[in-house]
């Protein structure tokens, strides 16, 4: 997580960890790990890491992981799971839909987003990404 509050911009866009986002290996990314803008918070894909590497472990540990590093992003960014309104999820093995799906109601089962859920080969060697969508009325908004 970054030590200084990111500022917007002209165009009132925030943009969280550009420049502090490792991979694999330890590698920089080329873009943030979320972007606001106008109440809105889009989280880059997260995949269940540590010291750029992935973590050990079974769909359901990475699973833990990965929501938690979503859930960290946002609450960086002054958001909660009360504000995600979508995620998108990739699983390595359609086998894990099940229990990924016990994960996930663990920390979105009151407020559940729209979500979509497909196999497919990942970037690196995980079990799991997500990213997600957020809103939170902008506080101007709000005295209006």
């Amino acid at each position: 997580m970054s030590s200084t509050t990111p500022t917007a911009d002209n165009n009132g866009i925030t943009r969280y960890g550009v420049a502090g986002g490792t991979g694999q290996g330890g590698s920089h990314m080329p873009f943030a790990r979320a972007v606001a803008a106008d109440g809105w918070l889009y989280v880059s894909g997260q995949v269940p890491m540590e010291n750029g590497e992935v973590i050990e472990g079974g769909t359901v540990a990475q699973s833990h992981k990965a929501i938690q590093q979503v859930l960290a992003i946002l609450k960086e960014a002054g958001y909660g799971p009360e504000h995600v309104v979508r995620c998108g999820v990739w699983l390595d093995d359609a086998r894990d839909f099940p229990s990924f799906n016990k994960v996930f109601k663990e920390y979105f089962g009151a407020n559940p987003p729209a979500r979509a859920c497909v196999q497919s080969p990942l970037m690196v060697d995980a079990k799991v990404e997500i990213d997600c969508v957020a809103y939170k009325r902008p506080h101007a908004a709000l005295t209006a």
